[in-house]
């Protein structure tokens, strides 16, 4: 009788032993499933790299950048002042560069860029391909001169505030051409509105 009791208090003490043990590797799978999934999570972040700004940032500049080109192509074709043209041409050279590097970063960082015109761009090109000579000159330098407005400010809060380094990095190299092309944008417009209102007023 003493030999079964034993026999069963040795099997109750082995039976406990082995559901700690148990026990204590399903704590450390779960832990190293934890540690897994936080590692991943982990991954995807330095993978992706960037904010939902930042990623935003990224495709409307190449938006904007393959506008430039179109636009500048639709210049170079259409203008009727060679100033006009000349910008076009710069339009061209500096936004074409603009989309090489523009792309590096998107890759860089896994981001997927627009492969054409946005709806409103692509309005812009219809409306401005149907102008000739003057009105053209007028209405492309006009658009150009809020463009870069526009893009001059966007490219000086990502310069700031970008959280991807190599946006913001991207931004600051980028940002002094575009101020380039404002400035120029100011001295061209006043031009082209003053001629086309000198044509009007002799037209009375």
């Amino acid at each position: 009788m003493k030999r079964i009791l034993s026999s069963l208090v040795a099997l109750s003490f082995a039976g406990v032993m082995t559901l700690a043990a148990s026990a204590q590797t399903g704590v450390q799978s779960g832990e190293n499933s934890q540690n897994s999934n936080h590692s991943t999570a982990n991954s995807k972040t330095s993978a992706a790299g960037m904010t939902m700004s930042d990623d935003a940032f990224v495709k409307k500049a190449a938006e904007a950048d393959m506008a430039e080109v179109e636009l500048g192509h639709l210049a170079v074709q259409k203008a009727s002042s060679e100033k006009v043209k000349n910008f076009g041409q710069r339009m061209i050279d500096d936004h074409g560069k603009n989309q090489d590097k523009v792309k590096q970063v998107a890759e860089e960082e896994h981001v997927t860029l627009p492969t054409q015109l946005s709806a409103k761009d692509q309005a812009t090109k219809e409306r401005l391909e149907k102008l000739s000579g003057t009105q053209f000159d007028d209405a492309y330098m006009k658009d150009m001169l809020k463009n870069h407005k526009k893009d001059v400010a966007e490219f000086a809060h990502e310069s700031k505030d970008a959280k991807d380094s190599a946006v913001k990095n991207y931004a600051q190299e980028t940002l002094p051409t575009l101020r380039e092309h404002l400035s120029l944008a100011k001295q061209i417009a006043p031009i082209e509105n003053t001629r086309a209102n000198n044509a009007g007023n002799s037209m009375r």
